[in-house]
This record gives structure tokens, C-alpha cells and sequence, in this order.
């Protein structure tokens, strides 16, 4: 594979593969909660990360990360408050994040929307070595979340009333899955771009529930599709100079077709073999 001789193509299978595995980790809460576009206001919001990055001359994923937190953490207390509705939250996150990132980047010394717009869509050849460190260690925190409050997050999306009577910290937890979504889009900001990873955190979730029962297996299947799809579609547009975060996404779309068109006969089948059972129960009592 020549594609493994040049550096920057590196540097982005590993960011195309931090990718993978984080965007469906905190998607799949997401998902259970049907907050599943929460992942496209903060990628809005985090634009005005990016261009405070150019303008201060400091690293767009460190500040677009920061920025994104705040954003997240504003939008999960003003829901929890009833203040407003969580959609025109979303609302207010999706164009004020969008129009401060163009008017900030304007204001940069040497400012393009050029920069904002490989930032928005996604461009392999914009990772850089601290872009790797950096989305490793945000990667590696979205993971100790994700999997290891994995039955607490889970108690909490189900039904936080519950959750709370058992004694759980559910604002803190509904904070934590927020500001983790926030780190998620930071992360997949270089290869699938910012508008386009909450189809990411969707997905390969979507995919994986058509033919998985439990949580467990679907967050492992989704995760799996998920680095699958973001590294084949990065290799691919080394081939192909297609923009990654586009075919990546077709990709994970194409594999949810695959997985739609795999359900109808695993339901039969499973119907068959639930009614099988069945049977065989009522046969035994008969025999009692």
C-alpha cells in the first residue's frame, strides 16, 4: 500500500481511526436519548472555535474543544431548566456558532473562509502531528466515558427519573454525555469535517440496531462499522482526491442500506425460532 509512505496519509488513517471508534461510542447515548442532532449544533458552534484558533494564532482543535464544552454545557443547562426548548437551543447554537466562525475568521490576520471550510467538510491533508496528539487524548477520554460509565450513562438515557430515584447523578451524567458529544466533534473535525460528524454519531449506530438486540452489542458493532467506513473512505480518497468526510459518510450510509436489507430475513428468523419455542413451552405444560 503506497499510500503508507507519505506522512500526512498517516497521520490521518490514525485520525481517520480515532474517528471511528469515538463518534459511535457517544452516539449510540445520543441515539437513546433522540438527541441525535445535538452532534450538528456543536459542530456549528465549534466553528467559532476553529476561526478564535486562527485569530489567536493557538491550535484550532484545542479551542474549538474548549469553545464546543462551553457551548454544550450552556445548551444541556438550559434544557435541564426548562428555561427553553431544547430545539431552539440547538437553534441558537447552530447559526450563532456559524456566522461568529465566519465573521472571526474575516477578522483573522490573513483570514480565508478557505480554512473554515476544510474545517466544515473534512480534508486529510490538513492533519498535523499535534492535530494527532491532540485528538488521541480527547479520544482517550471520550472511551474512559463512554465505556466506563457505560451502565450509568445507559441508566440515564433510558429513564432519568429512575436513575434518579436510584441515586445516580443524573445532571452531572446528562453534563458529562454533553461535553463528551462536544469533545466527539472536536475530535472528527480534521477528517470528517464539522458539519458532517453527527452522521457519524448516528449512523453506524442506525446500522448496527438493524440486526443487534442489547445495548452492549449494538455500541460494538456500531463502533466497529464505524472504523471501518472512516478508514476505507480515507484510503479511498487518496485514490479517488475525493473529500473524506463526504465519502466516509456515503459509506456508512451504504453500509446501512447493507444492514436494512440483512434485517427482514433475521426478524423471520427469529420470529420462526421465537415461535418454535413457544411451542415447545406449550407442549410441555400440556404434558404437566
Amino acid at each position: 500500500m503506497d499510500l503508507l509512505n507519505y506522512a500526512f496519509m498517516q497521520r490521518a488513517l490514525i485520525a481517520a481511526g480515532l474517528v471511528g471508534i469515538t463518534a459511535p461510542a457517544i452516539g449510540t447515548y445520543l441515539v437513546q436519548r433522540r438527541q441525535a442532532v445535538m452532534g450538528d449544533g456543536l459542530g456549528h458552534v465549534a466553528m467559532t472555535g476553529v476561526a478564535l484558533g486562527f485569530l489567536l494564532n493557538t491550535s484550532p482543535v484545542w479551542m474549538a474543544t474548549l469553545v464546543a464544552v462551553i457551548g454544550a454545557i450552556g445548551m444541556e443547562l438550559i434544557r435541564s431548566r426548562g428555561k427553553t426548548s431544547g430545539d431552539v437551543a440547538l437553534a441558537m447554537l447552530f447559526y450563532g456558532g456559524l456566522a461568529g466562525g465566519v465573521m472571526i475568521i474575516n477578522m483573522a490576520p490573513g483570514g480565508s473562509t478557505t480554512n473554515l471550510v476544510s474545517a466544515m467538510f473534512g480534508s486529510i491533508t490538513t492533519v498535523a502531528s499535534e492535530d494527532v496528539t491532540a485528538m488521541a487524548i480527547l479520544a482517550a477520554f471520550v472511551l474512559a466515558v463512554t465505556i466506563g460509565l457505560r451502565r450509568q450513562l445507559f441508566a440515564v438515557c433510558q429513564d432519568e427519573e429512575f436513575a434518579r430515584v436510584t441515586g445516580l447523578p443524573v445532571r452531572f451524567l446528562n453534563l458529562l454525555i454533553a461535553v463528551t458529544a462536544a469533545v466527539t466533534v472536536t475530535v472528527a473535525m480534521r477528517i470528517v469535517g464539522l458539519l458532517l460528524v453527527s452522521a457519524m454519531m448516528v449512523i453506524p449506530v442506525a446500522a448496527a440496531q438493524r440486526v443487534t438486540r442489547g445495548f452492549t452489542a449494538t455500541l460494538s458493532l456500531a463502533m466497529v462499522i464505524a472504523l471501518v467506513v472512516s478508514l476505507a473512505g480515507t484510503a479511498s480518497t487518496y485514490y479517488m482526491d475525493a473529500p473524506s468526510g463526504a465519502t466516509i459518510v456515503l459509506l456508512a450510509i451504504a453500509v446501512f442500506m447493507v444492514m436494512t436489507a440483512l434485517s427482514t430475513p433475521l426478524a423471520r428468523r427469529r420470529a420462526r425460532a421465537a415461535r418454535a419455542a413457544e411451542e415447545v413451552c406449550t407442549r410441555d405444560d400440556v404434558k404437566i
